[in-house]
Parts: C-alpha cells; sequence; structure tokens
C-alpha cells in the first residue's frame, strides 16, 4: 500500500471525539469584568483549574478571592504565563494593547478570543469590523506564534455568574484554523453543563460571529431575556 492509499483510507475520526481537557490550567485576561468573571466561575464550578488576570494583581486577587471555586487572580502577564489555554475577555478597546504586550508570554498557547468589537448608540448596539477583519483575527496578528481561536462570544455573563443556575443549555461556536486546537476549545466548552462547542469554520468567519452579538442584545432587550444560540442538526 502507497502512502496515499494509506492516508485516503484512514477512517475519518468522529467530530464529536474530543480530547479530556480536565487537567488543563485555563488564564482568563480581563478576568475582573463581568464576562471574564463569569467564564472563570462557571470553568472553576466545572471542575477546571482557573487563574484570572488584570491589569492590577490586587484587583484580580480581590476577585477571585469574591468567586472562591479554588481560582486564583493575578496580573494579565502572570495569568498567561501560569495557563495552558488563554481566553481573551477584556474590552474592545484595550484589546490590541493587551495582546500586544503578552506577545513572549502567549508564545506557544492556545488563545481564545471572545471579545466582540461593537459600538453602541440611540438604536443600540452594533458591530464594528477591525482592520483586520475581526477580533480574533487581530489577535492572530499580534500573536503569530499562538494558536489562536474564537468562542465563548454568545455567552450571557449573568447566567455565568449565577449561582442557582447548574445548567446553561447553548452551543459555543467555535472558530480557528488549527484543528487541534479548536477540539480543545471544543472541549472545554463542553466542560459547561448544558454547553456544547461546535466547530463553526476557520478564523476568516470570526467576523459574523462576533458582530451576531449585536443581535443578541436586541434579542435580549426586547424580550427581558438572556438569549444564547443552538446549532441544529448535529
Amino acid at each position: 500500500m502507497t502512502t496515499s492509499d494509506a492516508v485516503t483510507s484512514a477512517p475519518k475520526r468522529d467530530p464529536h471525539d474530543l480530547p479530556d481537557v480536565s487537567g488543563l490550567v485555563v488564564g482568563v485576561l480581563g478576568g475582573t469584568g463581568p464576562q471574564g468573571k463569569g467564564l472563570a466561575y462557571r470553568l472553576a464550578r466545572a471542575g477546571q483549574q482557573v487563574v484570572i488576570g488584570s491589569r492590577a494583581a490586587d484587583r484580580a486577587e480581590a476577585v477571585a478571592a469574591e468567586l472562591g471555586q479554588g481560582i486564583r487572580g493575578t496580573d494579565n502577564a502572570g495569568a498567561a504565563r501560569q495557563s495552558d489555554i488563554v481566553i481573551v475577555a477584556v474590552p474592545w478597546e484595550g484589546h490590541g494593547a493587551t495582546l500586544e504586550s503578552l506577545r513572549s508570554e502567549l508564545t506557544g498557547k492556545i488563545v481564545v478570543d471572545c471579545v466582540n468589537p461593537l459600538g453602541f448608540d440611540k438604536q443600540g448596539a452594533y458591530a464594528l469590523k477591525p482592520k483586520e477583519g475581526s477580533a480574533a483575527q487581530q489577535a492572530a496578528a499580534l500573536l503569530p506564534d499562538s494558536r489562536v481561536t474564537a468562542a465563548f462570544h454568545h455567552l450571557s455573563a449573568v447566567l455565568l455568574r449565577d449561582p442557582e443556575i447548574d445548567r446553561i443549555d447553548t452551543d459555543v461556536m467555535v472558530l480557528g484554523d488549527d484543528r487541534t486546537a479548536t477540539d480543545i476549545v471544543q472541549a472545554l466548552a463542553d466542560r459547561f453543563p448544558g454547553m456544547r462547542g461546535v466547530y463553526a469554520g476557520r478564523l476568516r468567519n470570526a467576523h459574523q460571529v462576533e458582530s451576531l452579538v449585536a443581535n443578541l442584545i436586541s434579542v435580549n432587550r426586547r424580550y427581558k431575556a438572556h438569549a444564547g444560540l443552538r446549532i441544529t442538526d448535529v
């Protein structure tokens, strides 16, 4: 059998067969903001080791103590160094500068960008389009030696932080060009009871996923809800 025959005849891997990520340490940059706090709390509650970062280590330490669940706090650089997977949950206004300053700490790491570039006016939320195409593509441009993915854009910070809620029934769209990295991020999403990570394409398609948050904000305001997404027939 030739090499090409072996490749052709190799069985395709089941897309639902995902790696065990339970032993990985997850860092959350911007972990003192609403989304960062919610993701850190929910991941730690699911048994993941979590380190939250902030521009000021004492602020991160105070929030970590508030959240409990064994979460640790430090500055953003320390959180990046201590983690296997790093979730970027900083405000859009500081996104580029934060990542550029952490390029060395994030080298070789899986970086999960969940930042949504949005503007707000009297008509409500609207999507912004960075010159790179999306926040995730900006991250990839600034972090050429990291494995950048995009995920966790559509999760309600209110639901994530609510200790009375055991399950959040929603899907997490995961994008990226490194399939091993997206598998790991999907598996991380699966750690949340009720959630499921779904591969949703390459990083070049991140803009429409990020911008959809503007629509969800409109849904939530109209119906006084905390809407998420479900992907059917998968």
